[in-house]
């Protein structure tokens, strides 16, 4: 999982398999936690250093956004995205690119980068947001049958 000229080290080879395992971008102390079920005694300080070197090394990519801490992928995936759900905070790949903003340049404009970040919410939070609401309109919807079979208002 190294690179060439890269001293192999357990520490090392847990926190790539961890990115790795994670299959989205995740931050520092979700790796601590993924690595130290294989390697016992990893420390968050570890966990830092290694990122840093890994990331400089061009092994990882670091992940921005915006109010959260930074996250990290490996390096070797194709170009893609990310959408960030503001329930949960959870970071997910969006595969692919729609590309094209070379016609949004003022003229004379060179585009070298870019990052797209989609915010919203996941598919997970939408259905807890969904059942939560139905369970409260059922409970409603019992309360008012109830209250018209007593005759009582409310």
């Amino acid at each position: 999982m190294t690179q060439a000229g890269e001293r192999r080290t357990r520490q090392r080879e847990s926190i790539l398999r961890a990115i790795a395992d994670a299959g989205a971008p995740v931050v520092p102390r979700e790796i601590l936690s993924r690595a130290q079920t294989k390697l016992k005694g990893l420390g968050l300080a570890t966990v830092y250093r290694t990122l840093k070197l890994l990331a400089e090394s061009g092994v990882v990519r670091v992940v921005e956004i915006p109010g959260d801490p930074p996250r990290y992928e490996l390096a070797d995936k194709a170009h893609h995205h990310h959408f960030s759900c503001r329930l949960c905070a959870c970071v997910y790949e969006v595969p692919g690119c729609c590309g094209h903003f070379e016609e949004h340049l003022p003229p004379g404009f060179r585009l070298e980068s870019h990052e797209v970040i989609l915010f919203g919410i996941c598919k997970r939070c939408a259905d807890a947001r969904q059942a939560r609401e139905s369970t409260g309109m059922r409970s409603e919807s019992s309360r008012a049958a109830r209250k018209r079979k007593t005759g009582r208002r409310g």
